[in-house]
């Protein structure tokens, strides 16, 4: 007999008291629905509707109808606006058990809408939260762009890669066993600083839930002004969705190829006329396309909404993910070569491989409007973060397919703790407005390591190249039947703890000034500060203590300058400058702690919207250098000239240089046809480096891709006899790119470096709403396209092949 475990009585118990609570007050209620136009005909998407006198709000979907369940029968005054308008109001009466339907034509056309819009797929003119300012996106001289809640839930979108793959110039890459996400930008990697949640930086250790987002926001170019220490390439926001004045939910449940199946539950409502909660949970548990890899996660997203007079709102916000994935290297190299006919699921971890994860984070994010021009917002956000991982290493067999597998055993316990206040407002100095950003920020981070003893125990030289190295075993790459595979687990215990905080903190200011109706300036400037001090290690054998590597303190002004000109309201045209310092590893020849290197990035683009805002197109073009790149140092003190081997002794000398151009289209040209589309092209390099044995100099850097491409259009039919049925299709091309390791100037050939072919995937899905029902399938990879990501020379990561994945969603 199955046992049912304590969580989930407790949680199918609360689910049933909520569900049984609004069903005693639908009884009592009746309800409100209709649909939104602009004054020229066009449909009217995410306009604000409520009720002025209970807390009932709503939004009207992207065919523009709106619907207010459980009001109380009596009279109301039912509202609509949205952002920067005014409100239109009209007398009601609503009576139990009834259905009353009311249209509205607002006053303003579709092109005065879109001023304030932020569709799944237009962003609209609103400002984005990543900004931390109320600069809409026509005057920010930077490229962004938002991947709304509709593209989420049209393309059944699970990961942060599956969302960012809608971000021309973002390229997915391949990580380590393929536990967490790993991007590139520009040519640069998206390390932890890169990636955020609700405005503050979180852990990507493992790969975010996505599928419960609101939206994905993304900042591109430099953005040290705003978030510090972050790498040139870009910024990404995660927005998880937030609480309403309005009870409602969804319950789905998401089934595909692989056995894999995925629940999930999205309550909301108003606790009293100030407070309102929302709770998403979701269950995951997959197959894959590679044998022997699985995937167990639960995610818990609560949050608590409290409004304080009209004026200030506290918002609190948490989540909690448990994960269980096979570490998975793909299937390896051989000689530093490909093999091209290797099966798409052949697996060569050990079976017993594991890579377990517990995040949880919560945040208070506060919010005072002092008057129309001037608001404050406060957050404080803390994190943990567990990780459990034993597996083999990375496969790199020799040339007659040996590889001596060794084994890594590691386990991390992360504290992160960040406080932000960011001041906006706007005032004149005689006709010029100003616009401007004051804010304060600072983090800790807290890592803790465990060191494990040596879980390799064998020493069999035969063709080992490493003969005085120890092993777990061996097994061949091209014959599985040479070897005989262990699959014990080996005994392993806690020898070392290794403390490693970082600190950082920094405060800036950032003013758009408006010179003209046409000319606009922005400039600003930021003071960061990090410390890195030594880490500590205690053994626990000998019980220890020793220090790490030297103290590392960086201190950088990160200025940003930009002119920007608008010779009509639907277009704007701009350049800028600006730079970002990045912290460096490891120390000089005399032992003491590197300076951070400075990138300084050149960007230019235009900004049109067309056919009164149902188009919008945008170019950007870009130059990021770094002419203080450390690299290793060719010799120690007092050495012999390039006789250093020791790439943790380095020197500030060489240079990088990234080029790229990059093009967005997004729109709803028509009621009911929604698309986007990007291209990208990226060249990053080094342009000097140590003479004689440095890196090669003017090749593509490994990671980087040279060109990627997006489109996805979606139509839905809003009337006649196929009301309600949705067709779509989503286009992804990943261009040429390198694998491998970048190659040095001492090889006679290229000895490192894999080159990789482009790909391209095509997706197509159906769907059909009717009422509160819908359903949703997709067929992604229709031409079962075969290539791979690589990681390094090691981990060669087949892409997925054909495969399907249908919701079924019941809103209520």
């Amino acid at each position: 007999m199955h046992k049912i475990s304590t969580r989930s009585f407790y949680f199918t118990l609360i689910l049933m008291m909520l569900i049984s609570g609004m069903a005693i007050a639908q009884s009592k209620s009746g309800s409100i629905k209709g649909i939104i136009k602009s004054s020229d005909g066009q449909i009217a998407s995410f306009v604000n509707v409520g009720l002025k006198e209970i807390p009932k709000s709503t939004i009207s979907g992207e065919d523009g109808q709106f619907l207010l369940k459980n009001v109380p029968a009596g009279n109301y005054t039912l509202k609509v606006s949205f952002v920067g308008s005014k409100v239109q109001e009209q007398k009601i009466n609503v009576l139990a058990g009834q259905v009353l339907k009311i249209d509205f034509t607002l006053k303003e056309s579709a092109d005065q809408l879109n001023e304030v819009q932020i569709s799944g797929y237009t962003t609209g003119k609103r400002p984005v939260t990543i900004g931390k300012s109320n600069i809409k996106p026509m005057d920010l001289p930077q490229s962004v762009q938002v991947i709304g809640a509709q593209v989420i839930a049209d393309q059944q979108i699970n990961r942060l890669s599956d969302a960012l793959k809608n971000a021309n110039g973002v390229a997915v890459g391949a990580s380590r066993g393929s536990t967490s996400d790993n991007f590139y930008a520009r040519g640069y990697s998206l390390g932890a600083n890169n990636i955020l949640k609700n405005g503050a930086r979180v852990n990507t250790g493992a790969m975010p839930e996505a599928s419960t987002l609101e939206s994905v926001e993304i900042l591109k170019g430099s953005a040290a002004l705003l978030y510090g220490g972050v790498s040139g390439g870009a910024v990404v926001n995660m927005v998880t969705k937030k609480p309403q004045f309005e009870y409602g939910g969804e319950v789905s449940m998401r089934a595909g190829s692989y056995d894999f199946y995925k629940p999930t539950i999205d309550l909301y409502g108003p606790i009293n006329k100030n407070l309102a909660f929302r709770v998403i949970g979701t269950y995951e548990n997959a197959g894959s396309f590679r044998d022997n890899v699985k995937s167990n996660r639960f995610y818990v997203n609560p949050s608590l909404l409290y409004k304080i007079g009209n004026k200030t709102e506290i918002l609190f916000q948490a989540d909690y993910l448990n994960t269980d994935f096979t570490p998975d290297f793909g299937f390896g190299t051989v000689g530093n070569v490909i093999q091209e006919n290797t099966p798409r699921s052949k697996f060569i971890n050990t079976p017993w491989a594991y890579n377990k994860v517990k995040q949880t984070s919560a945040q208070v994010n506060v919010n005072h409007k002092f008057n129309e021009n001037w608001k404050l917002t406060a957050l404080a956000t803390l994190g943990n973060f567990k990780r459990d991982y034993f597996s083999t290493e990375r496969p790199a067999a020799i040339a007659n397919g040996d590889w001596y597998r060794s084994l890594t055993r590691s386990r991390t316990n992360e504290n992160s703790y960040n406080e932000q206040v960011n001041l906006t407002g706007s005032f004149y100095t005689g006709s010029i407005k100003h616009d401007v950003l004051i804010g304060a920020d600072a983090d800790q981070t807290n890592l803790l390591t465990y060191g494990y003893n040596n879980p390799n125990d064998k020493f069999f030289k035969g063709t080992n190249p490493n003969p005085n190295t120890p092993f777990y075993d061996v097994i061949n790459l091209l014959d599985p039947n040479k070897f005989i595979a262990r699959t014990d687990i080996p005994d392993t215990y806690v020898i070392a703890e290794t403390k490693a905080p970082v600190y950082r903190m920094g405060t800036f200011v950032q003013d758009l000034i408006t010179i003209t109706d046409k000319f606009k300036v922005l400039a600003g400037i930021r003071w960061s500060y990090q410390n890195s001090p030594r880490t500590s290690i205690d053994s626990t054998l000998v019980n220890k203590q020793s220090r790490g590597a030297a103290i590392q303190k960086d201190k950088a002004f990160s200025p940003k300058f930009a002119l920007i000109y608008q010779p009509v309201k639907s277009t704007s045209v701009y350049v800028s400058y600006s730079s970002s310092f990045v912290p460096n590893t490891g120390t000089d020849i005399y032992g003491s702690a590197l300076p951070a290197s400075t990138l300084d990035q050149y960007e230019a683009g235009v900004k049109n919207d067309f056919l009164d805002g149902r188009l919008s197109a945008s170019v950007t073009a870009y130059r990021i250098i770094n002419n203080k790149t450390a690299q290793t140092a060719p010799a120690k003190l007092g050495g012999a000239p390039n006789s250093n081997t020791d790439s943790n002794i380095k020197e500030i000398t060489g240079k990088t240089a990234s080029d790229g151009v990059e093009i967005d289209l997004t729109g709803k040209i028509v009621d009911g046809l929604s698309f986007l589309a990007g291209y990208s092209y990226n060249f990053m390099r080094y342009t000097k480096t140590v003479a004689d044995i440095g890196l090669v100099e003017g090749r593509r850097l490994v990671g980087t891709i040279k060109n990627t491409a997006n489109g996805t259009v979606f139509y839905t039919f809003n009337e006649g006899q196929l009301k309600g049925l949705k067709l779509g299709t989503s286009v992804f091309y990943v261009g040429a790119r390198n694998g491998g390791r970048d190659d040095n100037k001492t090889a006679s050939k290229s000895t490192g470096t894999i080159p990789l072919k482009p790909f391209t995937t095509v997706d197509f899905s159906a769907g059909y709403s009717f009422s509160q029902f819908s359903i949703l399938a997709k067929l992604s990879n229709i031409g079962n396209t075969y290539n791979y990501y690589v990681h390094e020379n090691y981990s060669i990561n087949p892409i997925p092949p054909r495969q399907f994945m249908t919701t079924l969603s019941y809103k209520f």
